[in-house]
């Protein structure tokens, strides 16, 4: 799971960004490995009808919209001849659906174009790239489905893929994006993909600007890969515990609320 790839990106988007010279290296490791990337539709389609995947097949996504993802990784991508998904936050993008919330210099539509014709599958990051399941079911509903529309009417057709932000859903998320037409969906995790996951909760592996070559390798290898990210999780079920108290408190002021 990528975001920017940018030589100097803005201090928001530091930690989770990597060098145009890192993202290269990447993906000659991926090269040298023998790995086949996939695009998300790919991967699910096959786990979907039990058909078989390449070799050492792997995802390479992109999410948010980040405009170094055309600058700098396409070209990177079309040396190997890889595959890869970009999520977009349409309210992120620049032009017309622009609500103001990116981080950095985002991708505008005719590079988002450019990107699709390439092959780079594009997929749904919601609209405003929210905690989505913070939201009430009509901003949940809104979210998923004014991404997907806008998608659709830019590039012409629909997004069958969808990440949710920050990684957070709940089954009520997930029905909801289900509802909404896409086929599978990713989280975070920081673990390997597997069928058991289901198609609506799919792990990824986090690559930030502290990610050096011989740690990739070891984490698209599966290597020490619960030891590589044990201090993100031990953040994250904190992380969780409070967010969860939050969701307490708001349904029981909407209870108060129902009863005044």
């Amino acid at each position: 799971m990528y975001h920017a790839v940018a030589h100097a990106p803005a201090r928001a988007a530091l930690d989770l960004s990597v060098t145009p010279e890192a993202f290269a290296e990447q993906m000659e490791v991926l090269d040298d490995g023998g790995y086949t990337p996939l695009t998300t539709a790919e991967l699910a389609a096959a786990w979907r009808s039990g058909g078989p995947l390449p070799e050492r097949p792997v995802l390479i996504t992109f999410d948010d919209g980040y405009e170094g993802v055309h600058r700098y990784s396409l070209p990177a991508l079309a040396a190997h001849g890889f595959a890869a998904t970009l999520f977009v936050s349409t309210g992120w993008l620049r032009g017309p659906y622009d609500t103001g919330g990116g981080l950095d210099t985002m991708l505008d539509w005719d590079q988002t174009r450019r990107l699709a014709a390439s092959g780079v599958e594009i997929g749904g990051h919601s609209h405003t790239h929210p905690q989505l399941d913070q939201l009430s079911d009509h901003r949940l509903w809104r979210e998923i489905t004014r991404c997907k529309q806008i998608v659709a009417d830019e590039l012409g057709a629909p997004p069958v893929s969808f990440a949710y932000p920050y990684g957070y859903s709940s089954r009520r998320v997930r029905r909801a994006v289900r509802g909404a037409g896409f086929r599978q969906s990713l989280a975070v995790g920081n673990a390997l993909a597997g069928r058991c996951q289901g198609p609506y909760a799919l792990a990824r592996l986090t690559v930030r600007r502290s990610t050096g070559t011989e740690e990739f390798a070891r984490m698209v290898a599966g290597r020490g890969v619960g030891l590589m990210f044990a201090r993100d999780r031990v953040a994250t079920k904190g992380y969780a515990a409070v967010r969860r108290t939050r969701q307490a408190v708001k349904a029981v002021g909407k209870v108060r609320g129902s009863r005044v």
